[in-house]
């Protein structure tokens, strides 16, 4: 009866020690090279964000961010931080570009209040990975 307990306690101790390694953070999974986004940003406002992205532009996150197959595995491995796709800084600077409109212009026009009306990827792009800027842009090639 007295090594029951032990075991018992053992196995708790160990299931609180896994569980508490889950929850904490460790400096390799935070977010690096950001450089729009704002540094302290919660996992979840970031998968919310790229998963909008993703759903405005009709593509995965390999569209944008670097992504290796491994033998054996279902899902890529991504290097979020790297910075080798060009597609990348096209969205920086498409973030840069809305968010300009979004206070420079259309919060203007509205009296300050453009919580109502703002522009996003999704305006333009609309599930396309290009923007649809004339009519011309809605033929297919």
């Amino acid at each position: 009866m007295r090594i029951n307990k032990k075991i018992l306690l053992v196995t708790i101790l160990c299931g609180i020690a896994v569980l508490a390694q889950s929850f904490t953070q460790k400096d390799d999974d935070k977010p690096q090279n950001l450089k729009i986004l704002p540094k302290n940003i919660s996992e979840k406002e970031l998968h919310d964000i790229m998963r909008g992205y993703c759903m405005s532009l009709g593509v995965r996150c390999n569209f944008c961010h670097v992504s290796e197959q491994v033998e054996g595995q279902a899902k890529p491995k991504f290097d979020f931080a790297s910075d080798d796709k060009p597609e990348k800084n096209i969205a920086r600077n498409m973030m840069k570009m809305t968010q300009a409109i979004n206070e420079n212009y259309i919060g203007k026009m509205i009296g300050g209040d453009h919580a109502l009306e703002q522009i996003a990827c999704v305006t333009c792009h609309m599930g396309r990975k290009t923007p649809i800027v004339s009519l011309d842009s809605l033929k297919k090639p």
